[in-house]
């Protein structure tokens, strides 16, 4: 299907019961939201269906109920929350079973234009395991799909692949367009020089993202935990430094593979160590800074150093696009978040696309108040990782 799937303004829900899958797994205080960008996102979408006179029925998951009605992880407050930023009332299914008989009696009394919202979909079991019973029961209730969920794209679960295999109509909302053409079209069709920068804890976690890369930016900067095993490639000594034993050889691989395709592989050129991992977290630490090749044999690397960081910013300053994902180190120790703030401020200085892959350099981003600096920051960490491993067409 690639990046030219259906949107919402392709087609005519006039009259048609629209099911649309929404992100709306915000955190919950006491019944509280204490952040709302998640329903604030879907709006634009959920307005659109309401304007073009369809039956609008609204899902998401919320936490990890496993399978179980858990009151305290119920979409309740959610509904009244979308009633007050919509000014119009969205009516509650509170179903157990989440397409259950106040479910069915809503949607059969819906007007145009009214708005109901399902239960938590992972009440049900079968959610996780796009399971068919539970993909039958949501299609059952609707004519057209709209999925607007990037978070959870990328995992086959009812509430959006199972139900979007037994719909006649199906397309994507603006968030989910947003989210495939910035991601998709930054790695398929990027303004160059792009740089792509990959940091976290485990190269394992990244290995189709570092080969996909590669072959697709100019400049490829690594950082974070996983520095230490293309370090430890280049035959580095790295110390107590997180090392990802059996992933060495492919380090190596990966450093001749941008030899031969001519491109830049960036990797710390200096390091700050510590004799071990701060605990608590946030604990005072002492630091010092070594050449990326002196790590002393009794010491950890916990974040690049201000040569790497000069290194690094230059790079970005150069850049058209860039794509950033993972912390460059333990960015949750005040000490040792230096890396991951000047990097995140070098991407807010730049005239450059940037683009924030969601998970930890989202989080990075918006703590720091880069947030409104970038051009895009993802939704969704996992699903945005599958795109930059080139897997566009399983997030559709």
């Amino acid at each position: 299907m690639g990046l030219n799937k259906k949107s919402v303004d392709d087609i005519n829900v006039k009259g048609l019961r629209v099911l649309c899958r929404c992100d709306f797994n915000v955190p919950l205080k006491a019944g509280v939201i204490t952040d709302e960008n998640r329903l604030v996102a879907a709006l634009p979408t959920i307005k659109k269906l309401i304007a073009d006179g369809g039956k609008v029925i609204l899902c998401s998951h919320l936490g990890k109920p496993k399978g179980e009605p858990k009151p305290e992880l119920s979409l309740a407050p959610v509904a009244k929350r979308l009633s007050e930023l919509l000014g119009q009332e969205v009516k509650f299914a509170a179903d157990p079973e989440v397409v259950g008989p106040n479910a069915r009696a809503a949607v059969e009394a819906m007007k145009d234009g009214d708005v109901i919202l399902l239960e938590n979909t992972r009440y049900r079991a079968e959610e996780t395991k796009n399971g068919e019973a539970f993909s039958r029961d949501l299609a059952s209730l609707c004519d057209v799909f709209v999925n607007d969920a990037f978070g959870t794209a990328h995992r086959a679960h009812c509430s959006n692949v199972g139900v979007a295999s037994l719909v006649d109509t199906a397309a994507v909302g603006y968030l989910m367009q947003k989210e495939i053409d910035f991601l998709g079209n930054a790695v398929e069709n990027p303004v160059r020089p792009f740089v792509a920068i990959l940091g976290g804890a485990k190269v394992a976690d990244k290995l189709n993202v570092i080969n996909n890369l590669l072959e697709k930016c100019d400049t490829l900067i690594i950082g974070g935990g996983m520095a230490y095993t293309f370090l430890k490639a280049k035959g580095y000594e790295i110390g107590k430094s997180l090392l990802d034993d059996t992933k060495v050889e492919y380090c190596a691989d990966m450093i001749k593979k941008a030899d031969e395709l001519g491109k830049q592989l960036l990797l710390p050129i200096d390091t700050v160590v510590t004799e071990s991992f701060p605990d608590p977290i946030d604990a005072e630490i002492a630091t010092e800074v070594v050449d990326a090749d002196k790590i002393p044999a009794d010491k950890m690397g916990m974040d690049i150093g201000p040569k790497t960081i000069e290194l690094y910013s230059a790079a970005v300053r150069e850049a058209k696009t860039v794509v950033w994902n993972g912390p460059m180190g333990v960015f949750e120790n005040p000490i040792l978040a230096a890396g991951t703030k000047a990097v995140a401020a070098a991407l807010a200085e730049t005239e450059a696309t940037t683009i924030i892959g969601g998970g930890d350099s989202a989080a990075a981003v918006n703590q720091l108040g880069f947030g409104d600096k970038m051009s895009h920051i993802s939704t969704g960490g996992g699903a945005s990782l599958e795109f930059l491993e080139g897997k566009s067409s399983r997030v559709l």
